[in-house]
């Protein structure tokens, strides 16, 4: 799997690929891949404007047409480890939202693997933390591959869930504050930024600036999310989400905030590492949130 990985990372994104993931008795998982154009700003008002490779799923047995659901990548502290990313996938959870009926879209975005290009999400060192613009580059990707991906005739255009881990969990509540037409939920699997479990674990730089951000996010976002997050991130820490979503909260935003119990050595990895853990309670947002039509199997594959 990891010797496919490097070869369809590397080298599909020249072209517009299809691929059956995966089979089963009743259905199949179609991956494809695509390029959508993008254009964006880093913190210093650099305009960037390039192409990034976004992964498609969708079970061939789901109806059409599809609701969205959109997967928001995390980011490395290491440059080294960003630039051989390769392409994401998420295809652990690709896999059961798209067995629910989702065309669910992953994009690599700019500065990582196979998308490449320049750092546009840094967000300055530990001392001098200036978070909205790195945030803000990744939702306007997000914007613009869900624009991109709208175009088509299969696809529902008021129908569209944003999720994501880490920073890609941080990212959804950036777009949920834009309120985008067709968005109607997100989902923020331990969102945050400045961490660093070696160096300083549980203690995530410029919490303050971070809390800051998010209460403004919440003067504006009214689609409805969800927070998740473990006692024992090694990343973000037990008490800082809890402030953030606060913040969030008294800013006028719309959420639920979940903190489940230790999972593994980091529970930061929630989102990939145990996923029968968060799903029955996504299942549950979800279907509070207008998809009640979703289909309730919690047993897929992991």
């Amino acid at each position: 799997m990891n010797a496919l990985r490097r070869v369809f990372g590397f080298l599909a994104p020249a072209l517009l690929l299809g691929a059956v993931v995966c089979t089963s008795a009743h259905a199949r998982l179609i991956e494809k891949i695509i390029k959508v154009p993008v254009k964006v700003s880093n913190a210093y008002g650099k305009v960037i404007e390039q192409e990034v490779v976004v992964s498609t799923y969708h079970d061939s047995d789901a109806p059409k047409p599809y609701p969205i659901a959109l997967i928001n990548h995390g980011r490395s502290v290491k440059p080294e480890e960003r630039a051989a990313f390769g392409r994401s996938t998420s295809i652990t959870n690709a896999r059961w939202f798209a067995a629910m009926g989702f065309l669910v879209v992953v994009p690599t975005r700019i500065g990582y693997g196979v998308s490449g290009g320049e750092d546009v999400e840094d967000t300055g060192g530990c001392s001098n933390k200036n978070y909205p613009p790195g945030y803000e580059a990744a939702a306007a990707q997000t914007v613009q591959v869900l624009d991109a991906i709208l175009q088509r005739p299969d696809v529902l255009p008021n129908r569209t869930l944003i999720l994501g881990q880490s920073f890609g969990g941080a990212t959804a509540i950036t777009v949920a504050a834009k309120n985008p037409p067709g968005v109607v939920a997100a989902i923020n699997f331990a969102g945050g930024g400045g961490g660093n479990p070696l160096t300083q674990p549980q203690e995530p730089c410029g919490t303050y600036w971070l809390k800051r951000m998010f209460a403004d996010y919440g003067r504006s976002a009214r689609i409805p999310t969800l927070w998740v997050y473990t006692e024992n991130d090694q990343w973000m820490g037990p008490k800082y989400p809890r402030e953030w979503f606060d913040a969030f909260k008294a800013g006028g935003g719309v959420g639920e905030f979940v903190l489940f119990p230790p999972n593994g050595k980091d529970g930061h990895g929630l989102f990939t590492q145990d996923p029968e853990v968060w799903r029955p309670k996504a299942m549950a947002f979800l279907r509070a949130n207008g998809y009640s039509e979703l289909k309730a199997n919690l047993q897929e594959t992991k």
